[in-house]
Protein backbone atom coordinates (compact mmCIF):
# COMPACT_ATOMS: atom_id res chain seq x y z
CA UNK A 1 0.00 0.00 0.00
CA UNK A 2 3.00 2.30 0.56
CA UNK A 3 5.45 1.12 -2.13
CA UNK A 4 4.67 4.73 -3.75
CA UNK A 5 6.23 6.51 -1.50
CA UNK A 6 9.63 5.19 -2.66
CA UNK A 7 9.32 5.28 -5.89
CA UNK A 8 8.97 9.66 -4.87
CA UNK A 9 11.81 11.80 -5.56
CA UNK A 10 14.00 13.37 -2.82
CA UNK A 11 11.82 16.93 -3.80
CA UNK A 12 8.61 14.98 -4.12
CA UNK A 13 9.90 13.92 -0.53
CA UNK A 14 10.86 16.93 1.00
CA UNK A 15 7.84 18.90 -0.09
CA UNK A 16 5.36 15.81 1.39
CA UNK A 17 7.20 15.86 4.61
CA UNK A 18 6.82 19.75 4.78
CA UNK A 19 3.24 19.90 4.24
CA UNK A 20 2.60 16.47 6.52
CA UNK A 21 3.83 18.86 9.76
CA UNK A 22 2.21 22.05 8.66
CA UNK A 23 -1.07 20.54 8.63
CA UNK A 24 0.10 18.59 11.90
CA UNK A 25 1.23 21.58 13.53
CA UNK A 26 -2.39 23.32 12.58
CA UNK A 27 -4.40 21.11 13.81
CA UNK A 28 -2.57 20.34 16.88
CA UNK A 29 -3.05 24.67 17.65
CA UNK A 30 -6.46 24.11 16.98
CA UNK A 31 -7.06 21.42 18.72
CA UNK A 32 -5.36 22.66 21.85
CA UNK A 33 -7.34 25.71 21.74
CA UNK A 34 -10.83 23.50 22.42
CA UNK A 35 -8.49 22.49 25.70
CA UNK A 36 -8.34 25.60 26.61
CA UNK A 37 -11.91 26.92 25.89
CA UNK A 38 -13.48 25.90 29.06
CA UNK A 39 -10.74 26.76 31.55
CA UNK A 40 -11.12 30.40 30.41
CA UNK A 41 -15.14 30.03 30.64
CA UNK A 42 -13.86 29.40 34.24
CA UNK A 43 -11.21 31.72 34.65
CA UNK A 44 -12.71 34.93 32.69
CA UNK A 45 -16.47 33.98 33.19
CA UNK A 46 -17.32 33.97 29.63
CA UNK A 47 -20.62 33.28 28.77
CA UNK A 48 -22.00 30.59 26.44
CA UNK A 49 -22.16 32.86 23.17
CA UNK A 50 -18.58 34.59 23.51
CA UNK A 51 -17.46 31.28 23.26
CA UNK A 52 -19.18 30.62 20.43
CA UNK A 53 -17.87 33.92 18.80
CA UNK A 54 -14.38 32.94 19.69
CA UNK A 55 -15.01 29.95 17.79
CA UNK A 56 -16.94 31.44 14.61
CA UNK A 57 -14.50 34.28 14.48
CA UNK A 58 -11.71 31.93 13.87
CA UNK A 59 -13.28 30.05 11.43
CA UNK A 60 -15.12 32.91 9.30
CA UNK A 61 -11.37 34.21 9.48
CA UNK A 62 -9.87 31.02 8.70
CA UNK A 63 -12.22 30.99 5.66
CA UNK A 64 -11.57 34.73 4.38
CA UNK A 65 -7.60 33.70 4.87
CA UNK A 66 -7.94 31.18 2.76
CA UNK A 67 -9.01 32.51 -0.22
CA UNK A 68 -6.84 35.36 0.21
CA UNK A 69 -3.78 32.94 0.35
CA UNK A 70 -4.63 30.95 -1.71
CA UNK A 71 -4.83 33.80 -4.58
CA UNK A 72 -1.44 35.09 -3.41
CA UNK A 73 -0.11 31.82 -3.85
CA UNK A 74 -1.20 32.16 -7.96
CA UNK A 75 1.00 35.53 -7.87
CA UNK A 76 3.67 35.15 -5.54
CA UNK A 77 4.53 31.72 -5.52
CA UNK A 78 3.27 28.48 -3.45
CA UNK A 79 6.20 27.82 -1.72
CA UNK A 80 6.87 31.14 -0.64
CA UNK A 81 3.31 32.03 0.76
CA UNK A 82 3.05 28.20 2.71
CA UNK A 83 6.49 29.48 4.24
CA UNK A 84 4.40 32.90 5.66
CA UNK A 85 1.42 31.59 6.82
CA UNK A 86 2.94 28.46 9.05
CA UNK A 87 5.19 31.20 10.98
CA UNK A 88 1.83 33.88 10.73
CA UNK A 89 0.27 31.43 11.95
CA UNK A 90 2.76 30.40 14.95
CA UNK A 91 3.21 33.99 15.97
CA UNK A 92 -0.23 34.96 16.44
CA UNK A 93 -1.09 31.31 18.50
CA UNK A 94 2.21 32.55 20.82
CA UNK A 95 0.79 36.23 21.38
CA UNK A 96 -2.88 34.50 22.11
CA UNK A 97 -0.82 33.20 25.40
CA UNK A 98 -0.93 36.74 26.51
CA UNK A 99 -4.53 37.85 26.50
CA UNK A 100 -5.45 39.74 29.11
CA UNK A 101 -9.33 39.65 28.31
CA UNK A 102 -12.04 38.41 25.94
CA UNK A 103 -11.72 41.31 23.46
CA UNK A 104 -7.95 40.95 23.27
CA UNK A 105 -8.13 37.52 22.57
CA UNK A 106 -11.00 37.42 19.93
CA UNK A 107 -8.86 39.76 17.43
CA UNK A 108 -5.65 37.98 17.93
CA UNK A 109 -7.59 34.49 17.10
CA UNK A 110 -9.47 36.66 13.85
CA UNK A 111 -5.36 37.46 12.89
CA UNK A 112 -4.16 33.68 14.14
CA UNK A 113 -7.28 32.13 11.57
CA UNK A 114 -5.72 33.98 8.31
CA UNK A 115 -2.80 31.89 8.83
CA UNK A 116 -4.44 28.99 9.21
CA UNK A 117 -7.01 29.04 6.27
CA UNK A 118 -3.83 29.77 4.25
CA UNK A 119 -2.07 26.92 5.06
CA UNK A 120 -4.06 24.45 3.40
CA UNK A 121 -4.71 26.63 0.62
CA UNK A 122 -0.81 26.66 -0.27
CA UNK A 123 -0.21 23.33 0.97
CA UNK A 124 -2.28 21.46 -1.69
CA UNK A 125 -1.64 23.39 -3.90
CA UNK A 126 2.00 22.93 -4.24
CA UNK A 127 1.77 19.20 -3.43
CA UNK A 128 -0.60 18.92 -6.02
CA UNK A 129 1.81 20.20 -8.57
CA UNK A 130 5.14 18.71 -7.33
CA UNK A 131 4.04 14.93 -6.87
CA UNK A 132 3.21 13.43 -10.13
CA UNK A 133 0.16 11.96 -11.23
CA UNK A 134 0.10 8.11 -10.41
CA UNK A 135 0.63 9.19 -6.66
CA UNK A 136 -1.08 12.62 -6.56
CA UNK A 137 -4.32 11.28 -5.18
CA UNK A 138 -2.11 9.18 -2.18
CA UNK A 139 0.93 11.93 -1.33
CA UNK A 140 -2.15 14.57 -1.05
CA UNK A 141 -4.11 12.78 0.68
CA UNK A 142 -1.73 11.10 2.87
CA UNK A 143 -0.31 14.82 3.81
CA UNK A 144 -3.91 15.33 5.09
CA UNK A 145 -3.27 12.35 7.44
CA UNK A 146 -1.29 15.01 9.75
CA UNK A 147 -4.35 16.46 11.00
CA UNK A 148 -5.25 13.07 13.35
CA UNK A 149 -1.43 13.20 14.37
CA UNK A 150 -2.09 16.88 15.50
CA UNK A 151 -5.14 16.19 17.03
CA UNK A 152 -3.06 13.10 19.02
CA UNK A 153 -0.11 15.17 19.92
CA UNK A 154 -2.80 18.10 21.31
CA UNK A 155 -4.54 15.52 23.41
CA UNK A 156 -1.40 14.61 25.16
CA UNK A 157 0.08 17.64 25.45
CA UNK A 158 -2.94 19.45 27.35
CA UNK A 159 -3.35 16.43 29.45
CA UNK A 160 0.21 16.69 30.73
CA UNK A 161 -0.20 20.41 31.06
CA UNK A 162 -3.69 20.95 32.34
CA UNK A 163 -2.45 18.23 35.39
CA UNK A 164 1.03 19.84 36.26
CA UNK A 165 0.97 23.62 34.94
CA UNK A 166 -0.63 26.18 38.24
CA UNK A 167 -4.63 26.45 37.20
CA UNK A 168 -3.97 30.76 36.79
CA UNK A 169 -1.96 30.14 33.72
CA UNK A 170 -1.85 26.64 32.36
CA UNK A 171 -3.94 28.12 29.46
CA UNK A 172 -1.61 30.23 28.27
CA UNK A 173 1.22 27.74 28.75
CA UNK A 174 -0.83 25.65 26.17
CA UNK A 175 -1.05 28.06 23.43
CA UNK A 176 2.63 29.24 23.59
CA UNK A 177 3.64 25.57 23.01
CA UNK A 178 2.46 26.22 19.61
CA UNK A 179 5.01 28.60 18.76
CA UNK A 180 8.11 25.95 18.66
CA UNK A 181 6.33 22.83 16.32
CA UNK A 182 5.73 26.31 13.82
CA UNK A 183 9.15 27.38 13.71
CA UNK A 184 10.41 23.61 13.16
CA UNK A 185 8.43 23.47 10.73
CA UNK A 186 9.16 26.58 8.89
CA UNK A 187 13.11 25.57 9.38
CA UNK A 188 11.80 22.35 7.72
CA UNK A 189 10.33 24.25 4.50
CA UNK A 190 13.18 26.28 4.00
CA UNK A 191 14.40 24.08 1.19
CA UNK A 192 10.88 23.72 -1.15
CA UNK A 193 11.12 24.83 -4.62
CA UNK A 194 8.16 26.34 -6.19
CA UNK A 195 7.18 23.90 -9.20
CA UNK A 196 8.04 24.32 -12.86
CA UNK A 197 4.62 24.30 -13.66
CA UNK A 198 3.83 27.57 -11.63
CA UNK A 199 6.71 29.02 -12.87
CA UNK A 200 6.37 28.03 -16.63
CA UNK A 201 2.68 29.32 -15.97
CA UNK A 202 3.93 32.55 -14.00
CA UNK A 203 5.85 33.11 -17.42
CA UNK A 204 3.49 32.88 -19.34
CA UNK A 205 1.02 35.19 -17.63
CA UNK A 206 3.84 37.66 -17.75
CA UNK A 207 4.30 37.80 -21.27
CA UNK A 208 0.67 38.43 -21.79
CA UNK A 209 1.47 41.34 -19.38
CA UNK A 210 -1.88 40.96 -16.95
CA UNK A 211 -2.41 38.73 -14.33
CA UNK A 212 -5.61 37.28 -13.57
CA UNK A 213 -7.77 38.98 -11.23
CA UNK A 214 -9.33 37.77 -7.08
CA UNK A 215 -12.58 37.58 -9.38
CA UNK A 216 -11.05 35.01 -11.96
CA UNK A 217 -12.50 32.54 -10.92
CA UNK A 218 -15.91 33.27 -11.51
CA UNK A 219 -14.73 34.00 -15.12
CA UNK A 220 -17.12 32.14 -18.16
CA UNK A 221 -15.26 28.89 -18.32
CA UNK A 222 -14.36 28.76 -14.64
CA UNK A 223 -17.21 29.57 -12.86
CA UNK A 224 -18.98 26.31 -12.90
CA UNK A 225 -16.58 24.06 -11.31
CA UNK A 226 -16.11 26.97 -8.78
CA UNK A 227 -19.73 26.49 -7.87
CA UNK A 228 -19.42 22.72 -8.16
CA UNK A 229 -16.22 22.32 -6.72
CA UNK A 230 -17.86 24.55 -3.69
CA UNK A 231 -20.92 22.72 -3.07
CA UNK A 232 -18.34 19.63 -3.02
CA UNK A 233 -16.80 20.92 -0.04
CA UNK A 234 -19.94 22.05 1.75
CA UNK A 235 -20.91 18.73 1.71
CA UNK A 236 -18.05 16.97 2.73
CA UNK A 237 -16.04 19.70 5.06
CA UNK A 238 -19.00 21.94 5.86
CA UNK A 239 -21.59 18.76 6.89
CA UNK A 240 -19.05 16.99 8.25
CA UNK A 241 -17.37 19.15 10.73
CA UNK A 242 -21.08 20.35 11.81
CA UNK A 243 -21.81 16.87 12.74
CA UNK A 244 -18.22 16.74 14.53
CA UNK A 245 -19.25 20.07 16.19
CA UNK A 246 -22.33 18.63 17.47
CA UNK A 247 -21.62 14.96 18.03
CA UNK A 248 -19.73 15.37 21.93
CA UNK A 249 -23.42 17.45 22.57
CA UNK A 250 -25.65 14.64 21.49
CA UNK A 251 -23.27 11.72 23.29
CA UNK A 252 -23.45 13.63 26.57
CA UNK A 253 -27.53 15.01 27.02
CA UNK A 254 -28.39 11.98 25.04
CA UNK A 255 -26.56 9.21 24.96
CA UNK A 256 -25.33 10.00 28.87
CA UNK A 257 -21.53 9.09 27.71
CA UNK A 258 -19.39 9.22 30.80
CA UNK A 259 -16.53 11.66 30.85
CA UNK A 260 -14.28 8.59 31.01
CA UNK A 261 -15.88 6.90 27.84
CA UNK A 262 -16.05 9.96 26.09
CA UNK A 263 -12.34 10.12 26.31
CA UNK A 264 -12.04 6.40 24.67
CA UNK A 265 -14.69 7.44 21.87
CA UNK A 266 -12.14 10.74 21.05
CA UNK A 267 -9.40 8.57 20.73
CA UNK A 268 -11.00 6.48 18.23
CA UNK A 269 -12.71 9.17 16.20
CA UNK A 270 -9.35 10.53 15.82
CA UNK A 271 -7.50 7.24 15.42
CA UNK A 272 -10.41 6.49 12.72
CA UNK A 273 -9.73 9.69 11.23
CA UNK A 274 -5.95 8.99 10.70
CA UNK A 275 -7.12 5.50 8.60
CA UNK A 276 -9.95 7.38 6.94
CA UNK A 277 -7.26 9.71 5.22
CA UNK A 278 -4.79 7.03 4.31
CA UNK A 279 -7.57 4.66 2.67
CA UNK A 280 -9.37 7.46 1.01
CA UNK A 281 -6.09 8.52 -0.30
CA UNK A 282 -5.15 5.11 -1.67
CA UNK A 283 -8.22 4.90 -3.17
CA UNK A 284 -8.90 7.65 -4.84
CA UNK A 285 -5.43 6.66 -7.25
CA UNK A 286 -7.36 3.33 -7.51
CA UNK A 287 -11.11 3.84 -8.03
CA UNK A 288 -10.72 7.34 -8.61
CA UNK A 289 -12.03 10.67 -7.09
CA UNK A 290 -15.84 10.90 -7.34
CA UNK A 291 -16.15 6.74 -6.92
CA UNK A 292 -14.12 7.27 -3.65
CA UNK A 293 -16.15 10.23 -2.86
CA UNK A 294 -19.45 8.59 -3.07
CA UNK A 295 -18.41 5.50 -1.04
CA UNK A 296 -17.27 7.52 1.51
CA UNK A 297 -20.34 9.74 1.64
CA UNK A 298 -22.67 7.03 1.34
CA UNK A 299 -20.54 5.25 4.37
CA UNK A 300 -20.82 8.47 6.60
CA UNK A 301 -24.80 8.83 6.10
CA UNK A 302 -25.03 4.88 6.95
CA UNK A 303 -22.98 6.04 10.42
CA UNK A 304 -24.28 9.33 11.50
CA UNK A 305 -27.80 7.53 11.25
CA UNK A 306 -26.88 4.43 13.57
CA UNK A 307 -24.85 7.04 15.93
CA UNK A 308 -28.56 8.98 15.97
CA UNK A 309 -31.22 6.27 16.10
CA UNK A 310 -29.47 2.80 16.73
CA UNK A 311 -29.83 1.59 20.63
CA UNK A 312 -26.40 2.02 21.51
CA UNK A 313 -24.95 2.56 24.24
CA UNK A 314 -21.90 1.64 26.50
CA UNK A 315 -18.87 0.68 24.75
CA UNK A 316 -20.93 -0.02 21.06
CA UNK A 317 -21.40 3.35 21.91
CA UNK A 318 -17.80 4.48 22.12
CA UNK A 319 -16.47 1.91 19.31
CA UNK A 320 -18.84 3.41 16.66
CA UNK A 321 -16.28 6.28 17.32
CA UNK A 322 -13.61 4.45 14.70
CA UNK A 323 -15.57 4.06 11.75
CA UNK A 324 -17.36 7.54 12.24
CA UNK A 325 -13.80 9.01 12.25
CA UNK A 326 -12.80 7.11 9.42
CA UNK A 327 -15.45 7.78 6.63
CA UNK A 328 -17.28 11.73 8.25
CA UNK A 329 -13.32 12.87 8.41
CA UNK A 330 -11.34 10.80 6.13
CA UNK A 331 -12.95 11.97 3.05
CA UNK A 332 -11.44 15.05 3.22
CA UNK A 333 -8.04 13.57 2.08
CA UNK A 334 -9.46 13.53 -1.90
CA UNK A 335 -10.47 17.42 -1.78
CA UNK A 336 -6.41 17.91 -2.13
CA UNK A 337 -5.98 16.06 -5.57
CA UNK A 338 -9.82 16.31 -7.02
CA UNK A 339 -9.37 20.42 -6.53
CA UNK A 340 -5.78 20.56 -8.28
CA UNK A 341 -6.87 19.22 -11.07
CA UNK A 342 -9.74 20.73 -11.74
CA UNK A 343 -8.70 24.35 -12.27
CA UNK A 344 -5.98 25.43 -14.12
CA UNK A 345 -2.53 26.42 -13.05
CA UNK A 346 -3.30 30.69 -13.25
CA UNK A 347 -6.09 31.06 -10.75
CA UNK A 348 -5.75 26.87 -8.89
CA UNK A 349 -4.33 28.52 -5.91
CA UNK A 350 -7.25 30.80 -5.57
CA UNK A 351 -10.36 28.54 -7.05
CA UNK A 352 -9.12 25.78 -5.04
CA UNK A 353 -8.69 27.59 -1.21
CA UNK A 354 -12.28 29.70 -2.32
CA UNK A 355 -14.12 26.03 -2.88
CA UNK A 356 -12.31 24.92 0.16
CA UNK A 357 -13.07 27.68 2.64
CA UNK A 358 -16.81 28.10 1.35
CA UNK A 359 -17.17 24.44 2.51
CA UNK A 360 -16.06 25.44 6.02
CA UNK A 361 -17.73 28.80 6.37
CA UNK A 362 -21.17 26.81 5.15
CA UNK A 363 -20.13 24.35 7.88
CA UNK A 364 -20.99 27.48 10.38
CA UNK A 365 -24.54 28.11 8.92
CA UNK A 366 -25.25 24.18 9.69
CA UNK A 367 -23.91 24.23 12.35
CA UNK A 368 -26.64 26.87 13.59
CA UNK A 369 -29.23 24.78 11.67
CA UNK A 370 -28.96 21.75 13.82
CA UNK A 371 -29.16 24.10 16.89
CA UNK A 372 -32.47 25.79 15.49
CA UNK A 373 -33.99 22.54 14.16
CA UNK A 374 -33.54 21.27 17.61
CA UNK A 375 -35.99 23.25 19.18
CA UNK A 376 -38.82 21.98 16.86
CA UNK A 377 -37.18 18.11 16.38
CA UNK A 378 -34.93 16.21 18.50
CA UNK A 379 -31.03 16.50 18.06
CA UNK A 380 -30.94 13.46 16.27
CA UNK A 381 -33.30 14.02 13.88
CA UNK A 382 -31.78 17.81 13.24
CA UNK A 383 -28.11 15.99 12.71
CA UNK A 384 -29.68 13.30 10.59
CA UNK A 385 -31.17 15.66 8.47
CA UNK A 386 -28.59 18.09 8.01
CA UNK A 387 -26.40 15.01 6.84
CA UNK A 388 -28.94 13.59 4.50
CA UNK A 389 -28.91 17.00 2.80
CA UNK A 390 -25.14 17.78 2.52
CA UNK A 391 -24.52 14.47 1.80
CA UNK A 392 -26.99 14.46 -0.82
CA UNK A 393 -25.64 17.62 -2.66
CA UNK A 394 -22.38 16.31 -2.40
CA UNK A 395 -23.04 12.80 -4.23
CA UNK A 396 -25.03 14.56 -7.27
CA UNK A 397 -22.15 17.14 -7.44
CA UNK A 398 -19.62 14.03 -8.31
CA UNK A 399 -21.87 13.07 -11.05
CA UNK A 400 -21.93 17.00 -12.50
CA UNK A 401 -18.01 16.86 -12.08
CA UNK A 402 -15.46 15.07 -14.83
CA UNK A 403 -12.81 12.86 -13.38
CA UNK A 404 -9.37 13.71 -13.31
CA UNK A 405 -7.35 10.55 -11.95
CA UNK A 406 -3.90 10.55 -13.42
CA UNK A 407 -4.26 13.96 -15.00
CA UNK A 408 -1.33 15.36 -16.32
CA UNK A 409 -1.48 18.64 -15.19
CA UNK A 410 0.78 19.98 -18.08
CA UNK A 411 -2.13 19.68 -20.30
CA UNK A 412 -2.66 23.06 -18.75
CA UNK A 413 -1.32 25.95 -20.77
CA UNK A 414 -1.23 28.38 -18.07
CA UNK A 415 -3.47 30.36 -19.78
CA UNK A 416 -5.27 33.35 -17.34
CA UNK A 417 -8.87 33.10 -19.30
CA UNK A 418 -8.88 29.38 -19.35
CA UNK A 419 -11.71 28.25 -20.58
CA UNK A 420 -12.01 25.11 -18.69
CA UNK A 421 -9.73 22.86 -16.07
CA UNK A 422 -7.18 21.14 -17.52
CA UNK A 423 -7.75 18.81 -20.32
CA UNK A 424 -11.33 18.35 -20.17
CA UNK A 425 -13.00 21.13 -22.01
CA UNK A 426 -16.81 20.00 -21.25
CA UNK A 427 -16.17 19.82 -17.20
CA UNK A 428 -17.96 23.25 -16.80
Amino acid sequence: MFSWYRELTKRERTTFWGCFAGWAVDAMDAQLFSFVLPVLITAWGLTTAQAGYLATATLLSAAVGGWACGFLADRWGRARVMQFTILWFAVFTFIAGFAQNFEQLIVVRVLQGLGFGGEWAAGAVLMGEIIRPAHRGKAVGSVQSGFGVGWSLASLIAGVVLAHVPAEYNWRVLLMIGVLPGLLVLWLRRSIEEPELYKQTRAAISAQGRGPGLGAIFAPGVRGTTVKASLLAFGVVGVGGAIVNWLPTFMKTVRELSPGDAGYYLFLVTGGSFFGFLASAYLADVLGRRRTFQLFLACSWVVTVAYMFLPLSGWGLVLMGAPFGFFTIGNYATLGPFFTELFPTAVRGSGQSFAYNFGKAAGALAVTCIGVLAQWITLAEAIGLIALLGYSVAIVVTLLLPETKGLDLGQDTGAIHASAPPGNPSAV
